[in-house]
């Protein structure tokens, strides 16, 4: 009986306390305080779809498709069925080499069903998804594969065609400086197929001493902004060129020339009959064989540096294939210089 009347007391004491607290009443509301500060507007993002479809949209995809379908690039026969699995050739010669460069910075291996360039070969990931978002891989200067220590800059997005488009292999005179002699190990020896990039630039040819001087690096007008490797091939796409045929686009040489042809004040025609010249030279001293049906390559072996000198500037400016536009004082200043040291050379009798 003891403990029921005390759990009564308990809870008796609970409910008054309750019902004390209940009765406080709650005080007037004071008066509002002033409005705060206004915060700063942001700034409104781009409609995402109006970004998309200044790439994306079936007109614009099926006319860069169209123009691709007449470039070298989308073929693959040039470089992927010779060497587009070998890891030795990258990362230039399949689409899946180029990725894992540009990605990884080297090629894991070879690989076993290399494929042609495609759209992703060059585009990758967007970054900011605004219209001037072209996401390309690549776009930095590139070190130049010859010597690792030369600077390819084409400018802004330019610079990925120089990834491809250089020298794989240093001058002789660089490779064994000083030497007096320079062996031809191979029928490929050579600057490789596509040295674009050093001849724009004007650097990391056989500069052999000579009645011409040479032009300080990165001085072509050809390297700038308007007449870079994009402007001039990649501009408005007409009559066969620009856009991405890859083509030269005769529209953009006449914004700054006035030219029906690419042979501008002959030069094409002057930089083909040097060649020529060369070409007869170095056959006749036994450096270079062949003919104009099944090609000319050079005969392996041992010859004097300014032999071996000459051929890596004529076979690298045959390759170059623009016939001196690149860069034209340049490559005049190699033709003359390279005919110059022909001439005086004297076979030992």
């Amino acid at each position: 009986m003891k403990y029921v009347s005390f759990l009564k007391l308990i809870c008796f004491g609970v409910v008054c306390a309750f019902l004390a607290t209940s009765c406080v009443k709650e005080g007037p509301m004071g008066p509002s305080g002033a409005d705060g500060a206004d915060g700063s507007d942001g700034m409104d993002g781009v409609d995402g779809n109006v970004s998309c479809l200044a790439c994306h949209n079936s007109d614009n995809i099926e006319s860069i498709q169209g123009q691709f379908a007449m470039s070298v690039h989308s073929a693959g026969a040039i470089a992927v069925d010779y060497a587009g699995s070998r890891a030795s050739c990258s990362p230039c010669h399949s689409h899946e080499q180029f990725v894992q460069y540009a990605e990884l910075g080297q090629v894991a291996g070879d690989i076993t069903n290399p494929t042609a360039w495609k759209c992703n070969t060059c585009h990758g990931l967007h970054e900011t998804f605004e219209t001037t978002d072209y996401a390309l891989r690549l776009n930095d200067p590139v070190v130049a594969a010859s010597d690792k220590v030369t600077v390819l800059d084409m400018l802004g997005n330019s610079n990925l065609c120089a990834n491809c488009h250089q020298t794989r292999t240093a001058e002789p005179n660089v490779a064994t400086p000083g030497a007096e002699t320079f062996r031809i190990a191979s029928t490929h020896y050579g600057p490789h197929h596509g040295p674009q990039a050093n001849l724009v630039a004007g650097v990391g040819f056989a500069e052999i001493e000579g009645s011409v001087s040479y032009p300080d690096p990165n001085s072509s007008y050809h390297l700038n902004e308007t007449a870079s490797c994009t402007g001039c091939h990649m501009g408005e796409f007409g009559n066969g060129g620009g856009g991405h045929s890859f083509n030269p686009s005769l529209n953009a040489c006449n914004t700054c020339h006035e030219t029906e042809s690419f042979n501008y004040g002959g030069r094409q025609s002057d930089v083909a009959a040097k060649l020529d010249l060369i070409k007869e030279k170095l056959m006749e001293f036994g450096v270079v064989e062949g003919d104009d049906e099944h090609g000319y390559h050079p005969v392996p072996g041992t010859y004097p540096i300014d032999l071996a000198r000459a051929y890596f500037n004529w076979i690298g400016i045959v390759e170059d294939r623009s016939l001196g536009v690149h860069n034209p004082r340049y490559i005049n200043a190699l033709l003359i210089n390279t005919l110059e040291a022909l001439n005086a050379y004297q076979p030992e009798a």
